[in-house]
């Protein structure tokens, strides 16, 4: 136990630049008593005491703003950094070396019983204010962007944003070695902006033709009655797009 202890605070001094000593772990980081407490409601889960388990949980949602549910399995070297408004479900599963920033939420679609929750790889890194939604995989290594609602796996080492989350293009979402803070990178090539910005130029360059087509008929001495229309503003639409 005393081992899992010093490996959860080894944990934050890898992962949060703000922290300064062993002392200010063990007494101000919630995500770290949140973990604690939920180490102690899953042994009692799993032996049968599922109302005091229940509690204990309950107690440690009081005393951090987390809330893992003492069924939910959570794996090593776990850090969930500030952690207000953490929501982990009963069937979750979280594979070591994981971080979850706050809000994010591992939650189920179905009120059926059975696993209604998501699991978790090795070494995932879920941003700020995510949904991870259904009994999907998310797997080794992947980056979830911050505010994504993923409701479809997420394969190993990929990087999801947007609702519904989207696999996205581009760096490695690390810095120095290390994942950024909130798993998304400087330069990422959403496909959905690639795909709008390809449609624009399409636009503007089929215009052009027609123009040349026109001009042409013109030039050739056909009567051409042409619709007033307003040109795109193409750097204004990309500038909204961006």
């Amino acid at each position: 136990m005393f081992a899992r202890i010093k490996e959860g605070i080894a944990v934050v001094f890898e992962r949060d630049p703000a922290a300064r000593n062993t002392w200010e772990v063990i007494t101000c980081y919630p995500g770290f008593h949140a973990l604690l407490s939920h180490r102690f409601a899953h042994w009692l889960w799993q032996s049968g005491f599922k109302w005091l388990a229940r509690l204990v949980s309950h107690l440690g949602r009081w005393l951090t703003g987390i809330e893992i549910h003492p069924g939910a399995t959570i794996g090593r070297r776990v850090f969930i950094d500030h952690g207000m408004g953490v929501v982990i479900g009963e069937t979750a599963e979280i594979g070591d070396e994981c971080t979850l920033y706050h809000g994010v939420t591992l939650g189920g679609t179905s009120w059926n019983k059975g696993k209604r929750h998501p699991t978790l790889g090795k070494g995932v890194v879920i941003g700020a204010g995510a949904k991870i939604l259904g009994p999907i995989f998310i797997g080794d290594g992947a980056k979830i962007g911050s505010n994504a609602v993923v409701v479809k796996e997420v394969p190993a080492g990929a990087t999801a944003i947007g609702i519904p989350a989207r696999i996205v293009e581009g760096q490695d979402a690390t810095v120095a070695g290390r994942f950024a803070a909130y798993a998304v990178a400087k330069d990422m090539n959403d496909p959905m902006v690639q795909a709008i910005h390809e449609l624009i130029d399409h636009s503007v360059g089929t215009d052009k033709r027609i123009d040349q087509i026109l001009a042409e008929l013109k030039r050739l001495g056909m009567q051409i009655d042409e619709p007033v229309a307003s040109k795109l503003d193409v750097n204004s639409l990309n500038r909204m797009v961006d």
